[in-house]
């Protein structure tokens, strides 16, 4: 009776032996995150500009330039403004009122590290439209990826049609 016990006990071990392990589950997948800035392109980073804004990060907003980039609008008596980055910064920091910004119809030039984004916009603040006109923002690719140079605008209060229709909150 012990050779049958002991040949039951080596006959079921080199059974599990042979038996093919558990295979390991699967690989849970990354969870899908944005890319870095640095992966990002022209107008993906002037859509983070966008969401800065709206989103009253001054910080964020920073990231996104070079250090002396340029900021010129043309308003409706056809005067050029310059307003340095810190003091847009720091407008855009200190404030409480909504900021959204919106353009479509995109014209995006890229060669090789230079890229320009084109663009009709609409500007409301608190949910109340503002101004509408023309984004030309130069972007250059840096070691840290694409960074806003330069931004031009003009505007205007007249003949304001957007095709996106009123912003949502």
């Amino acid at each position: 009776m012990i050779r049958f016990f002991l040949f039951a006990v080596m006959a079921a071990s080199l059974l599990s032996a042979q038996q093919k392990p558990a295979e390991p589950p699967a690989p849970v997948p990354p969870a899908t995150t944005p890319p870095p800035a640095a992966d990002l392109g022209p107008e993906a980073i002037v859509q983070k500009l966008f969401d800065s804004m709206a989103a009253r990060d001054a910080l964020a907003a920073k990231d996104l330039f070079v250090p002396d980039a340029g900021l010129f609008s043309l308003g409706t008596n056809g005067k050029a403004n310059r307003m340095p980055l810190i003091d847009f910064l720091n407008v855009l920091g200190s404030g409480k009122a909504e900021w959204k910004e919106r353009i479509w119809n995109s014209t995006v030039l890229v060669h090789g590290p230079i890229a320009v984004v084109w663009a009709p916009y609409d500007f409301h603040l608190s949910g109340n439209f503002t101004h509408c006109g023309y984004d030309s923002i130069s972007l250059l690719k840096t070691s840290a990826g694409w960074k806003i140079t330069y931004i031009s605008d003009t505007r205007e209060t007249e003949g304001c049609v957007n095709p996106l229709g009123p912003p949502t909150r």
